[in-house]
């Protein structure tokens, strides 16, 4: 099998709206008739960034359990296409012919809804106790499911399967409610039957116009959350500014918001703020973890501080990137540079967005 093996390295709520004003979608299902599975044809050279593809298969919902601190749910669709990432390279992943499904996993916590990105998932499927795969799943994000764990996956016919989802600790830093939760690892067993007469039968939602500038809606299975920023986050917003297709909502939070978000082992002056980067896609605002982020806050007086971003996990503010920053009421300015791009794989529609992206600069307001 092309797979790879666990010795590899670990690579809000449902129903997020539609997709930007003017989509049109037409749902039906795969039907493909055949004991072979090709995924949708894909767009003929694709502009560079956020585009409509051909279609997106939407989800069947193995299960879900909660599991330690986590709340697990998998699912699966047919194969697809997928492009892997590192650092700035993209790599084409596509739909072998011995694969049946792509499984999807999603981590998230049961009391905020918030989805946890970056904490090493594998899936583990047996039939009748033999092993049939193995893997550590990429982490990714779809136009219908947004950022999620997967990988396409060959089983052995149809039939009932068992399916273990392990999550590690996650990793980076965590506040307020977060701060001294999911570190342990944790894992669920899920129970299900295959057929591909059921695979073939899963509603598809086709692009009345792929190759435009656009998404399809987000519309993830109703057990499972999209990781989408929060509608209202905490703090005031500071600016809002794209490249590349990401958008940056700069916002700062001050006053017991702030000191409740600050390291306490940073040092940091009493008067401190708390700068908060909601990286996220156009359209459809879902999160893209996995960035590295440098800030620089100007000010009246020609003054700046510099701060390199922590990617960090809150209850309200959920997944962003965010420091310290003493002075940050007298910002004039913020620059946020990016060091690495999201170190996510994407499906079609993402896989020429969010590379090459400029710093930006936000202007208070």
């Amino acid at each position: 099998m092309r797979r790879r093996s666990l010795l590899a390295n670990f690579a809000r709520t449902a129903g997020v709206a539609a997709a930007a004003t003017g989509t049109a979608a037409t749902a039906g299902c795969l039907g493909t008739g055949s004991d072979g599975y090709e995924p949708p044809a894909r767009v003929e050279n694709p502009p560079r960034g956020v585009y409509r593809p051909v279609a997106a298969p939407r989800l069947r919902t193995v299960g879900v359990a909660d599991a330690g601190a986590f709340r697990l749910a998998l699912a699966y669709g047919p194969p697809v296409r997928f492009w892997e990432v590192v650092g700035e390279q993209t790599y084409r992943r596509a739909a072998e012919p011995d694969d049946d499904v792509h499984l999807v996993a999603l981590a998230w916590d049961p009391e905020t809804g918030v989805v946890l990105p970056e904490v090493g998932l594998t899936v583990e499927v047996t039939r009748d106790g033999d092993l049939v795969a193995q893997e550590a799943v990429y982490a990714m994000v779809s136009q219908g499911m947004g950022f999620h764990y997967g990988d396409n996956f060959a089983l052995d016919g149809d039939g009932e399967y068992a399916a273990t989802v392990a999550v590690g600790g996650l990793q980076g830093r965590r506040t307020r409610a977060f701060a001294d939760r999911f570190g342990d690892p944790a894992s669920h067993t899920f129970a299900f039957e295959y057929a591909r007469t059921d695979r073939d039968a899963l509603d598809v939602v086709r692009a009345d116009d792929p190759g435009t500038r656009g998404a399809l809606p987000t519309n993830p299975p109703a057990s499972m959350p999209a990781a989408a920023i929060p509608e209202d986050p905490p703090g005031s917003r500071l600016g809002r500014a794209r490249t590349a297709d990401v958008t940056f909502d700069v916002r700062a939070l001050t006053g017991r918001s702030a000191s409740e978000r600050v390291d306490p082992d940073a040092d940091a002056p009493a008067d401190a703020a708390y700068l908060a980067v909601l990286a996220h896609t156009p359209y459809n605002d879902l999160v893209l973890p996995g960035m590295g982020l440098r800030a620089t806050v100007e000010r009246e007086d020609g003054s700046t501080t510099e701060r390199i971003l922590d990617r960090t996990l809150d209850p309200a503010l959920g997944y962003h990137y965010g420091a310290s920053v003493d002075g940050l009421a007298a910002a004039t300015a913020v620059r946020i540079e990016t060091l690495t791009p999201p170190q996510v794989a994407r499906h079609e529609g993402y896989e020429t967005a969010f590379l090459d992206l400029d710093t930006v600069r936000v202007t208070a307001d």
